[in-house]
């Protein structure tokens, strides 16, 4: 018995730190299957161990007071933390309206509480919303159409523009709203097709699911993947990202002829695409769910084979293209693409000439968000990016947010970039732009 208990208090004693740095750290995105009940559980857990070692006797002995003091913290760091966590929040939703109309148009933020995302949307603090699992788990397609719906009508009756609304159905293994709507084999599966029946299979999965998005008042679905795909078992420490399973082919021109009748399917329903994840990921042996990473590759070499697929579909389509957390160390070796002047303005932009729009891939991905994340926000509405993406954790929208509104407040964001960057998202992406189907978009060609 004797034992068992010094092994329990050992146990008590490497618990604590554990607990409070969960406690303090309580919005981390990695911690988001802690919040609300596991939060409450975990202060629960800390008031019980203090009155099981009071009971005890342990306050008598400095080692006592030292393992009571411990436990007494995680109460208090997630009171702190809470705070922070509510003053940045009444900070944004605070923001005036010139401050709103500036930057909200560029935000697009996944979410669990419609009445939270609703009042962002009224406020004109977002300019789109992200549906996924948890928004479809447990439900009807008929209740999240009417949430959707819901959302557009405050849009309207607040003055401001339709909101876009994103899924990520790229077929295969990603298909975040796949049941209930239909699970489509991922676009690899056509590859031993004669090219006429790439073509035609592939279209066919786009109108399903730009009939089904469409139906479901979703008008930008996140895909297709144009990455290549790379060799097997090139990074066995990919846990999430799994290119390889999403990739279509390791050919561009394959690359090229499925994802082409893809978005062709998909703008003719009147859903619009998105070219992902630029400037290539198959290449890439980091995971950026979790790390930063690099892809070295000469840019003359990108240019022949890896860049092919996305500037063969910006030419005859109106999608969109979002730019990955990958750095592209040839072009800019100090930033991620995603928030690169050099890439978004001086590739994309200048030298391939598209206007359309850029996004980012998701902001609360490590790559990151373990950085300096008020620095990329800042450098990626500078370089020309559109749209920044809060999906996996919407809560970490009032942390961006409140990045961009620092930014602002403090004369650090390009005006001519923001203005310029609004024109293009008020061309009406992609809800009018996909309606019009298919058009060209002229890129200039390399020197």
């Amino acid at each position: 018995m004797q034992f068992l208990r010094r092994i329990g208090l050992i146990l008590l004693w490497l618990a604590a730190p554990v607990v409070a740095f969960a406690a303090a750290n309580k919005n981390d995105p990695y911690l988001v299957p802690l919040r609300g009940a596991g939060n409450i559980a975990l202060v629960v857990a800390s008031i019980a161990v203090v009155i099981l070692l009071l009971r005890r006797g342990r306050w008598r002995t400095i080692a006592g007071k030292l393992l009571v003091t411990l436990w007494c913290l995680p109460p208090v760091l997630m009171s702190a933390a809470h705070l922070k966590f509510e003053l940045r929040k009444h900070d944004v939703l605070g923001a005036s309206a010139a401050e709103a109309r500036q930057l909200g148009p560029h935000f697009m933020v996944g979410y669990s509480s419609f009445p939270e995302v609703a009042r962002l949307a009224e406020q004109g603090l977002i300019g789109g919303v992200y549906v996924t699992r948890h928004n479809i788990r447990g439900r009807t397609i008929a209740a999240l159409r009417a949430e959707i719906s819901a959302l557009q009508d405050k849009r309207r009756a607040a003055g401001l523009p339709p909101l876009v609304v994103a899924a990520d159905q790229e077929g295969g293994i990603v298909g975040h709203l796949a049941p209930p709507l239909t699970k489509v084999p991922a676009l690899a599966t056509l590859t031993g097709l004669a090219p006429d029946d790439q073509q035609a299979k592939a279209e066919e999965f786009g109108r399903i699911h730009g009939h089904e998005l469409s139906a479901l008042g979703v008008n930008l679905n996140l895909a297709p993947v144009l990455d290549l795909k790379p060799p097997a078992r090139r990074n066995r420490l990919d846990f999430h990202t799994l290119i390889g399973q999403r990739a279509i082919a390791t050919d561009p021109a394959v690359v090229s002829t499925i994802a082409s009748a893809y978005v062709h399917g998909l703008e003719e329903s009147g859903v619009g695409a998105t070219l992902k994840h630029f400037p290539g990921i198959g290449r890439v042996r980091t995971d950026t769910h979790h790390f930063s990473a690099n892809l070295d590759t000469r840019v003359g070499e990108l240019e022949a084979t890896d860049w092919l697929p996305f500037r063969e579909v910006l030419s005859h389509s109106r999608s969109a293209l979002m730019v990955g957390h990958v750095t592209l160390t040839a072009v800019d070796p100090d930033r991620a693409a995603s928030h690169s002047k050099r890439v978004v303005d001086g590739i994309i932009r200048d030298k391939w000439g598209y206007q359309g729009v850029v996004m980012t891939d998701d902001l609360v991905m490590g790559a990151i968000y373990q950085n300096d994340v008020c620095k990329a926000v800042v450098e990626a509405i500078n370089a020309g990016v559109d749209l920044l993406l809060v999906a996996y954790d919407g809560a970490q929208f009032y942390r961006v947010f409140a990045c961009a509104l620092g930014g602002l407040r403090q004369g650090k964001l390009d005006a001519a970039m923001l203005r310029a960057s609004a024109t293009r998202l008020e061309r009406g992406f992609p809800v009018e732009q996909a309606r019009a189907g298919p058009g060209a978009i002229s890129l200039a060609r390399q020197d």
